[in-house]
């Protein structure tokens, strides 16, 4: 009698080597049929999101810093991903009860990277959680409206852009109020969690898994309706938070205009080159408005060195950077904390004296 010998499964690394393999090429059925076959040879679904698919979400993004895949071929990999989450969710639907509570997995309110979110969400049904599941960009009315309607035990709140995080502040203090508790997660809120804890989150986890495991192991207490966290933060009442963000637009225009100057190969951009750079310096006002939210330099300077980095994979001169940092510093002359935040991303940018605020 001879006895068949049934091959290994693959492992983790295996799988998300095949999985880049297809989501490079754009191949969503090579994808989707990668995750089937490993669940059918039985590899853990939890490994399958958090150890095959979610390091090749991370590698998508690497790649597109690095200038290596385009926007569009970033934005298809995400798809693909996607469809890979959503064959195995439905292929392992059968395999859980919702035997626990509920809870509400949801991204802040302009906040487009959901996957993040989608993998919390799978992970805690898998683990036997009732899931409502809402995605991505949830304005905060409706998510209270929700939160009313269903009383779930906590709400999972998904941010990846750190510029998100004056409505993540906004969003956790309103889920507060109702007596849900927040449990925060994604790159905006700091490697450490930092963010999450000033701006007054019940709990902080790094990634899915610890997500779930911290709320597996230690239930959160319902919060006071009372406490209002959006009071604690008494920098703000310099009021530079809410006069750059009012000004945006004109301190854009500004910018711009003075660029054709103190950058004279701004004069030879096309008018696509034009609206990008534009587009750049939006972001920075918009990074420059969070860290003054924050009161942390190190948002903003590190935004500017990531910022650099992505220039210069893109062939695009980082020396770029300071004179548009020092002409925003010139139009925000009147603002300390502002000017010490461009002065500190970028050294020549003019300073004014320092004085005492409220």
């Amino acid at each position: 009698m001879s006895t068949e010998l049934r091959a290994a499964p693959p492992t983790p690394a295996e799988l998300a080597t095949a999985l880049w393999d297809a989501v490079f090429a754009g191949d969503e059925y090579t994808a989707t049929d990668l995750v089937q076959r490993a669940l059918d040879d039985g590899v853990d679904p939890e490994s399958v999101l958090l150890d095959v698919i979610a390091p090749v979400q991370f590698k998508v993004g690497e790649e597109w810093a690095a200038n290596r895949m385009t926007v569009a071929q970033e934005h298809a990999a995400t798809a693909i991903n996607d469809r890979a989450v959503a064959a195995l969710s439905l292929h392992a639907a059968s395999r859980t009860a919702a035997e626990r509570g509920r809870i509400t997995v949801a991204c802040v309110d302009g906040e487009w990277h959901a996957l993040p979110a989608r993998l919390l969400a799978e992970v805690l049904r898998l683990r036997g959680w009732r899931v409502d599941y809402l995605g991505a960009q949830v304005p905060v009315p409706h998510l209270i409206a929700h939160l009313h309607r269903t009383g779930p035990e906590l709400v999972a709140l998904s941010s990846s852009i750190a510029t998100r995080l004056p409505t993540a502040h906004a969003t956790i203090t309103a889920c507060q109020a109702v007596g849900v508790p927040v449990v925060a997660g994604g790159a905006a809120f700091g490697p450490d969690g930092r963010y999450a804890e000033l701006l007054g989150a019940d709990a902080w986890a790094p990634d899915a898994r610890s997500a779930a495991d911290r709320i597996q192991r230690n239930p959160l207490d319902r919060p006071d309706p009372g406490h209002q966290p959006i009071d604690d933060l008494p920098h703000l009442d310099d009021q530079e938070y809410t006069m750059v963000t009012r000004t945006r637009t004109s301190l854009v225009r500004a910018v711009m205009q003075g660029l054709d100057q103190a950058f004279p190969a701004m004069l030879q951009y096309s008018d696509v080159q034009r609206e990008r750079t534009a587009e750049d310096v939006a972001h920075i006002v918009d990074f420059l408005a969070t860290a003054l939210y924050l009161d942390d330099a190190d948002l903003f300077t590190g935004f500017i060195a990531w910022t650099a980095g992505i220039l210069t994979a893109r062939g695009v001169p980082a020396h770029s950077l300071p004179p548009a940092l020092s002409l925003l510093a010139g139009e925000l002359k009147d603002f300390p904390r502002a000017t010490r935040l461009l002065r500190l991303a970028d050294p020549s940018a003019p300073s004014v004296p320092a004085r005492n605020h409220p």
